[in-house]
């Protein structure tokens, strides 16, 4: 759905297009209106809306006004005007479409197909630019973590560490394979291991977010591992680590 705010001074021509836009317009939502240049730029704010269908002659300014308060702008403008020398500086503006009261049904509906069209375009814009940064992170991780032990270097596959404990100067290190003690303290992994995998929920213990099992509710709450270990969330990193268990 396009979220969708119309700014219009006239109640009967707000009416009107509402209306239209609820009996034709299934694509938008409609998600607040304004009169004013000042009450649309505290609802636009509020709604954050993907489209705005815009009246140019507001009271007490008018919709270039309310444009240049908001720049940069990041919603697409349909101008709905009764006057057609604006049409110049709604180009200016980067309008997606101008339309002249009053408003035709099939214009109404030509300029929302453009709008759907605007969007697609901008999904699938963002879709191919998330894939291409995920490309470039996953080729940038290391492969493995070389662990520093009294024996020597041990090399254990980075997706496969299930979690990380602090033990003073020390990190226990846990994976499938069992517990390797390591010669670094446990800030010293925070800064190596790559954020987008790892997670340091408490003083004592970073986990990797693929091998969460459950998330127990609490205070700041518990995670259990693929493992079965339970481990407590620390209440000032609990709000961090369910934003990354969501993403």
């Amino acid at each position: 759905m396009i979220r969708t705010i119309i700014v219009e001074d006239e109640p009967k021509n707000l009416k009107v297009l509402q209306n239209l836009i609820t009996e034709y317009c299934p694509e938008l939502q409609l998600v607040g209106s304004a009169s004013t240049v000042e009450s649309a730029h505290e609802v636009i704010l509020k709604e954050n809306p993907d489209l705005l269908f815009l009246d140019i002659e507001l009271l007490y300014g008018n919709a270039f006004d309310l444009l240049d308060k908001l720049k940069p702008v990041k919603f697409e403008v349909i101008f709905v005007t009764a006057f057609n020398n604006y049409a110049l500086k709604a180009l200016k503006y980067s309008a997606l479409d101008y339309l002249l009261k009053p408003v035709s049904l099939e214009e109404l509906k030509a300029a929302v197909q453009k709008a759907v069209e605007r969007r697609n375009l901008k999904d699938i814009n963002q879709k191919l630019t998330n894939l291409l940064d995920s490309m470039h992170r996953s080729a940038d991780l290391p492969t493995r973590l070389a662990l520093p032990t009294q024996v020597g270097l041990i090399f254990v596959p980075m997706q496969e560490i299930i979690r990380l404990q602090a033990m003073g100067g020390y990190t226990a290190v846990f994976s499938p394979g069992g517990k390797i003690i390591a010669s670094r303290n446990i800030k010293e992994y925070e800064d190596i291991l790559p954020e987008s995998i790892f997670c340091r929920i408490h003083h004592s213990h970073i986990i990797n977010l693929n091998a969460v099992k459950k998330y127990y509710k609490g205070r700041g709450g518990h995670v259990e591992m693929i493992d079965g270990t339970r481990i407590e969330v620390a209440t000032r990193r609990k709000d961090y680590l369910m934003q990354r268990l969501k993403q």
